[in-house]
């Protein structure tokens, strides 16, 4: 699906706070409420919104540590493997494959240090495994939720949100 100007303006307002009315988005991309709804159920129909959700702070929830993790892997481990493998730990929040030495890159969130060395310790003794490399996060500069700018495939710039 194609998404147009107000497609990704309304994307933009509803990833600011997705509990404001219909009526409010619609003052703010110059539409009635009916019209934003109506728009609202078309991306939702055609997967382009795939939920609505809260956004919690991982402090209030005692998870106080980030770290990402590379994982090197032997032979020709599947993704779909690796997946599947730390999909396992509810720390891992993120994995994803990609490019350079490293099969994959996993994000975690924990209590404290001691935590992700005691998930990194799990991880690394899988039997496809090889090595890894952590990285721990200090403080995080930017940390925009997805579709809080949406890129403009038109013109490869980011719309603010």
């Amino acid at each position: 699906m194609e998404l147009d100007r107000l497609d990704r303006d309304i994307i933009a307002a509803l990833v600011e706070d997705a509990r404001q009315t219909y009526a409010d988005i619609g003052h703010a991309v110059g539409l009635s409420a009916s019209a934003v709804k109506r728009r609202v159920d078309r991306l939702r129909d055609s997967g382009a919104i795939t939920g609505f959700s809260a956004r919690v702070a991982p402090q209030a929830l005692g998870w106080t540590t980030e770290a990402y993790v590379e994982l090197f892997c032997q032979g020709k481990t599947k993704p779909s493997d690796i997946a599947l493998a730390v999909t396992k730990y509810p720390e891992v929040v993120a994995a994803a494959t990609i490019t350079g030495e490293a099969d994959a890159l996993l994000h975690i969130r924990a209590t404290d240090v001691r935590h992700v060395e005691r998930v990194i310790e799990r991880i690394a003794a899988m039997s496809f495994v090889v090595r890894t490399k952590s990285s721990i996060v200090l403080s995080r500069l930017v940390d925009t939720p997805p579709g809080a700018a949406v890129p403009d495939p038109r013109n490869g710039s980011q719309l603010p949100g």
